[in-house]
């Protein structure tokens, strides 16, 4: 009861006297909030000696779900070469197949039409 005197190293339980009406919150729904309103965390590290700046380290996480990011303009992973190695390559080549079958397909149905008699 509030008010009330709790013994010496009383430490109540997590969320007791709390009568907010809501159930506790899961990992899934946490999880999926965060990734649907999404999560900003900033914050910079710096190294100094004898008042000298040796190394600055900017950090700037931001953590939501692909279709949050791409609402936001964030689609960078689209366009890294790093993350994308090949692709136009693979492309090329998916171009080359389909041109290369349409050829034989067009090959094939000039020599599947009827032949002419004496003509071999």
């Amino acid at each position: 009861m509030p008010g009330e005197m709790q013994p010496r190293g009383y430490v109540p339980q997590y969320g007791a006297g709390q009568s907010s009406g809501r159930e506790p919150a899961n990992l899934g729904d946490i999880l999926e909030r965060v990734l649907d309103k999404g999560i900003v965390i900033a914050g910079d590290i710096r190294v100094n000696l004898l008042d000298i700046e040796l190394l600055t380290i900017k950090l700037r996480l931001l953590i939501v779900s692909v279709e949050t990011a791409k609402e936001l303009g964030i689609d960078w992973w689209e366009r890294d070469p790093w993350l994308n190695a090949g692709r136009e390559q693979l492309e090329r080549e998916n171009k080359q197949l389909r041109d290369r079958l349409a050829a034989l397909e067009d090959g094939r149905s000039r020599t599947d039409a009827p032949r002419e008699e004496g003509h071999a």
